[in-house]
């Protein structure tokens, strides 16, 4: 990897409405200057989950309605990083150098709470593997 390369990576849910397109903003947000964020699912949906906008504009002051849209898994490039959510199914191959599974709760239907909880453990983890993953592959 050459210093100024971006890494890609990918986060990857049935329906790339909720999860997956959180972490798409926040890894833009945090680690936009490391990897080249995408988010993409399985299922065609029409829009984001409006619960989800809402409280990223409200916690982070990202609309994610302005920069992002549902994608399907065709409509993203290859990537190096592939970030699934916990969607309790069978997640289709998708060729990466580096695979995790965050095993996340979906908080579609749920309380603010929960949505809150599941941006914040996106935040965090986006912020700690920003850090290991860009060191370690620097040295490469």
């Amino acid at each position: 990897m050459t210093d100024n390369a971006k890494i890609k990576i990918a986060f990857i849910c049935v329906h790339n409405s909720c999860r997956s397109q959180i972490a798409e903003a926040l890894c833009r947000h945090f680690a936009g200057d490391i990897f080249e964020c995408y988010s993409a699912g399985t299922e065609a949906v029409p829009a984001i989950n409006n619960n989800a906008v809402r409280l990223m504009k409200q916690l982070h002051g990202i609309d994610m309605e302005k920069t992002q849209y549902p994608k399907l898994l065709s409509d993203i490039p290859p990537v190096e990083i592939v970030i699934t959510m916990g969607c309790n199914v069978e997640c289709p191959f998708i060729p990466c150098k580096h695979r995790e599974d965050w095993e996340l709760d979906d908080p579609s239907g749920k309380s603010d709470e929960e949505y809150i909880k599941v941006i914040n453990i996106i935040g965090d983890k986006i912020m700690e593997m920003s850090s290991s993953i860009y060191d370690s592959w620097r040295k490469e």
